[in-house]
């Protein structure tokens, strides 16, 4: 019969196939993981214990939001871990978005501070608006080539980290997500002081940060590789920038 003692049940070979994809990610070790936790019903939670290290497979899941973010501020690899692997976020275009256009206005509000032109004409105004949109053209082309510096070094240092479609996009969502400390470039802005230019300075180094521990999270890399990606990142971003001033554009 198809009954047998030996048979699993259905929740078993759920179990196993789940084991088997390694749904999960233990964020002290990186090691997969089937689940995050157990429910065992009535409210009754248990967190699963990773197999290779012992511990908490993610310790987060019982942690407040505010909490988990002041540990990603603070670059902590298993508060990047859990975001990354142990969540479902799918903020990564809008995030992208919403902090090139940051980026895009603080340019903007320098170009219109080394243009002492007040004039209200309609023309003037309309030429301003345009000014916004190649901002932001130029924010997005920098960053995009900054990110294919990225996956060129990568790529070139440890092609067997990047086999795979899947590879590429998970590093590109996490890097997409690091970049959310532009959000701080706003404020900076809005309450600008004398030390606006070294505000703007510490939070470019910030968000390098964040990038390096993204890519060292996502591809479970020492601490010097990641960095030398962001090296060669920055040296083509650079090259787009010193493209831009040739052909005579402000930057």
């Amino acid at each position: 019969g198809g009954g047998g003692v030996g048979a699993p049940s259905g929740p078993e070979v759920l179990w196993g196939a789940m084991a088997a994809l390694g749904a999960y990610r233990c964020i002290e070790c990186n090691g997969e993981a089937a689940e995050l936790y157990r429910d065992y019903r009535r409210g009754v939670l248990r967190i699963s214990i990773c197999k290779s290290c012992q511990k908490p497979v993610d310790k987060y899941i019982e942690y407040d939001p505010v909490i988990i973010l002041i540990n990603a501020v603070l670059c902590k690899a298993q508060a990047y871990r859990h975001i990354l692997f142990n969540t479902k976020i799918n903020i990564h275009g809008k995030l992208c978005i919403f902090c090139l256009l940051c980026e895009a206005y603080i340019r903007w509000l320098q170009l219109q501070d080394s243009s002492q032109n007040t004039d209200p004409d309609d023309l003037i105004r309309y030429a301003k608006e345009w000014d916004f949109y190649r901002m932001f053209g130029i924010a997005s082309l920098e960053q995009t080539s900054f990110f294919i510096g990225i996956f060129i070094t990568l790529w070139w240092m440890t092609p067997e980290m990047l086999k795979r479609k899947s590879d590429f996009i998970l590093l590109l969502k996490a890097l997409l997500l690091s970049t959310y400390g532009k959000l701080l470039l706003i404020p900076a802005v809005i309450w600008e002081h004398d030390y606006t230019p070294l505000c703007l300075a510490f939070i470019k180094v910030f968000v390098l940060i964040s990038n390096s521990q993204a890519i060292r999270v996502t591809l479970n890399l020492n601490r010097i590789l990641p960095w030398f990606a962001i090296f060669f990142g920055l040296i083509l971003e650079n090259g787009v920038v010193c493209l831009f001033q040739k052909m005579g554009w402000d930057v």
